[in-house]
């Protein structure tokens, strides 16, 4: 009788956080699987697989040095492939010809346990070298089928007291700058990041955030109204909060009809 061999995956992604997260989902969804080692770049996953030799790869797109898509090249044939990503429209449709499956950020229990059940039945047969599925993503991600869609951030990783918590976007009414961090406010709580203001600016949608002053970012569609202090100055108020947030002269253009 043949011995059932332990299957083993390697867990890459830049955000020490998220590979936490996607631990926890498989420990959840395949308590069987073993997680072999983990790495942050595209180089280490490399580097991980090709010494550990696991039966899966778990390989965010976006990564330093190396991205997903060229340690999967790099690691055709060696392993099966799993790409985390936060796109959900533009490369889904490469996904979905079922040559390796997909997890979009943050990793939900069903859809982790959904990629486990599909990997089950993989882990027969031998990894598939993917050469036309990664041309294809390759071409997307590079804008080679049209306008190369910006990858935004649709959610963030904040921390409430002791608990770490996954906020959609689309829940939060305004960021602003405080001290060394960062306060993250949706209508039921406040949480904290070490992300600047700057770099905020530059991984939210401009057309759903707008930064109103250097400290603040806030979400068009929870603007309730626009007055003026006693001072003449802009100042914003958001649905379900009753803090005022000013708007500098340098944004004052952004409520031109005021």
């Amino acid at each position: 009788m043949r011995e059932e061999r332990t299957p083993t995956a390697v867990i890459a992604d830049d955000e020490r956080l998220m590979r936490e997260q996607i631990v926890a989902r498989l420990k959840d969804a395949w308590p069987e699987l073993s997680i072999v080692g983990e790495a942050a770049n595209g180089r280490e996953a490399v580097a991980l697989v090709r010494s550990r030799e696991p039966d899966i790869v778990f390989l965010d797109i976006r990564m330093p040095e190396m991205d997903g898509i060229e340690a999967a090249k790099a690691l055709a044939g060696l392993a099966h492939v799993v790409f985390v990503t936060a796109y959900d429209e533009y490369a889904i449709g490469a996904f979905e010809q079922g040559a390796v499956d997909y997890l979009l950020k943050p990793a939900e229990p069903e859809r982790v346990a959904l990629a486990c059940q599909r990997l089950r039945g993989r882990l027969e047969r031998k990894p598939d070298p993917m050469g036309e599925l990664l041309a294809e993503l390759s071409q997307r991600l590079a804008g080679g089928g049209g306008p190369k869609p910006r990858d935004y951030l649709r959610w963030v990783q904040a921390s409430v007291g002791t608990t770490l918590r996954m906020i959609p976007t689309g829940d939060i009414l305004f960021f602003r700058a405080e001290d060394k961090y960062t306060r993250v406010q949706t209508e039921g709580f406040e949480a904290l990041i070490r992300k600047p203001i700057k770099e905020l600016v530059e991984e939210l949608d401009p057309d759903e955030f707008w930064q109103i002053h250097r400290s603040i970012l806030i979400r068009v569609d929870a603007v309730e109204h626009v007055s003026r202090d006693f001072r003449g100055r802009q100042v914003v108020q958001v649905r379900g909060c009753a803090e005022k947030l000013e708007v500098s002269r340098s944004f004052s253009h952004l409520f031109r009809q005021m």
